[in-house]
């Protein structure tokens, strides 16, 4: 075998296993789809399950063009929805209250650290969360 003949070989390996992987992302994203889906009921999606196990390309393709579009705004209610959850979370550990800004505001003024406009400002940021 000659160096182009196993560098074309190699090649095609590559290429094979970037459309396998590419295959099994939309497999298992699919999958994912279907067990997020509230619409579909158990026995609709033990079916889609069943049938994406013998047949399944032609049920990927079916699936993606039959509930693609619900598919999408799936995945974004959950993006959004964990988005919300780590603003909320992130909100809860780092909340300071008003008056602790202000009073922590005030001790820097009353030593020189700030000045009277600075506290100013610090103090309506507080007020106005």
């Amino acid at each position: 075998m000659s160096f182009w003949e196993s560098l074309w070989a190699i090649v095609g390996w590559f290429l094979w296993a970037a459309i396998f992987i590419g295959y099994l992302m939309a497999l298992f994203t699919v999958l994912a789809d279907i067990v997020r889906d509230d619409t579909l009921r158990g026995w609709a999606k033990a079916l889609w399950v069943v049938f994406l196990i013998f047949v399944p390309f032609v049920t990927a393709l079916i699936y993606l063009v039959a509930r693609g579009d619900g598919m999408s705004e799936r995945s974004a209610e959950v993006m959004r929805e964990n988005k919300r959850e780590a603003d909320d979370y992130i909100r809860s550990v780092v909340h300071i209250d008003p008056a602790s800004q202000i009073e922590k505001a005030a001790a820097l003024l009353a030593s020189g650290t700030i000045s009277q406009s600075e506290y100013e400002h610090i103090k309506s940021r507080a007020l106005a969360g």
